[in-house]
């Protein structure tokens, strides 16, 4: 605290007044901080905003993202799950395809052994009946 010193008419009125000059200093210099701490603070409050802002905006963006590819996963299971069910039906349908054909030849095998057997028959036949005719030949002279 300042202390005046005294005269016959009260207190001194250039320390006084020199006194409130520093005074009205001081608080010019307090009043410009103040301004300038406001302006500050306003300035980092816009900015905070606009941090605030972009987080929201990242945040939506990161949860689109993770819904494109959650969709782009289960698309790809989805088709992933459709190629090997053609692929088992191509290969049902193959393999039936390969099991009749097999079959067929099976069968025409058969038949062909079978024809060969009666051929093998009548050949035999035709030569005894054949070997008869030379036996009767020699036979008869």
């Amino acid at each position: 605290m300042k202390k005046f010193s005294t005269s016959i008419y009260g207190y001194s009125k250039s320390e006084v007044n020199s006194f409130v000059r520093d005074v009205a200093k001081e608080y010019e210099s307090m009043l410009d901080n103040l301004k300038k701490r406001d302006a500050e603070i306003a300035s980092l409050k816009q900015k905070l905003i606009q941090y605030q802002t972009m987080e929201n905006t990242l945040n939506k963006a990161l949860l689109v993202a993770e819904d494109a590819s959650n969709q782009i996963k289960r698309m790809a299971r989805d088709e992933s799950k459709s190629i090997i069910d053609d692929a088992k039906r191509n290969a049902s349908r193959i393999v039936n395809e390969a099991l009749l054909k097999a079959e067929k030849l099976e069968q025409d095998g058969e038949t062909l052994r079978q024809r060969i057997i009666a051929f093998k028959r009548r050949f035999k036949s035709i030569v005894e009946t054949e070997l008869d005719a030379i036996d009767q030949i020699d036979e008869d002279y």
